[in-house]
């Protein structure tokens, strides 16, 4: 089986970022509801390029896959695969979307070719499992799991830095294919 080098999405594209995208990061940071349940600052065009170099570092120690998402050649978002340890059976998704892209089905639709594009990127690398995690009030990332067919699985306990207690939401790959919901 031959696996994408990226993830596809339903009318988004989803590439690695580029020294061109500090920009338009900048500009997605401005936005207060993003910052409020993102940990690491972006304010300027040195804060972007380290935030870029943290991605770029993860990729290249198997540990973090993350794309930006561009919608008509403008950056609406960025989608992460997380994993804390390559080869683990288990992975996290993160994501968000830039103010002016939200209401648009950006955000699943990312999630969802993100996890499509993981199950079978790291089929024979045993990945079994991805999460959700979000606090609990978020309630759009909650529907952007249930669109994206992440079952709600537990209460996560809050743990600095976030100050509220979490959801996390899962799938799981079955059959040698990924699908939602619990086996």
């Amino acid at each position: 089986m031959t696996v994408a080098a990226h993830p596809t999405a339903d009318g988004l594209l989803l590439r690695p970022f580029e020294d061109t995208d500090a920009p338009a990061l900048v500009e997605a940071y401005r936005d207060e509801t993003l910052r409020r349940f993102t940990r690491t600052p972006v304010d300027d065009a040195e804060q972007a390029a380290h935030w870029m170099g943290l991605q770029h570092e993860g990729r290249a120690a198997g540990t973090r896959y993350a794309f930006a998402v561009v919608d008509a050649g403008e950056l609406v978002g960025t989608v992460v695969l997380k994993r804390g340890t390559p080869g683990g059976v288990t992975a996290e998704v993160g994501y968000w979307t830039a103010g002016p892209a939200r209401g648009r089905g950006v955000a699943p639709r990312a999630v969802e070719g993100l996890t499509a594009w993981a199950f079978a990127a790291f089929a024979e690398d045993g990945l079994r499992r991805i999460d959700l995690l979000h606090e609990g009030d978020n309630h759009a990332s909650c529907r952007v799991a249930e669109k994206s067919g992440y079952a709600f699985t537990e209460i996560v306990p809050a743990f600095p830095p976030y100050p509220l207690d979490g959801h996390r939401h899962s799938r799981k790959r079955l059959d040698g294919s990924e699908r939602s919901g619990s086996e």
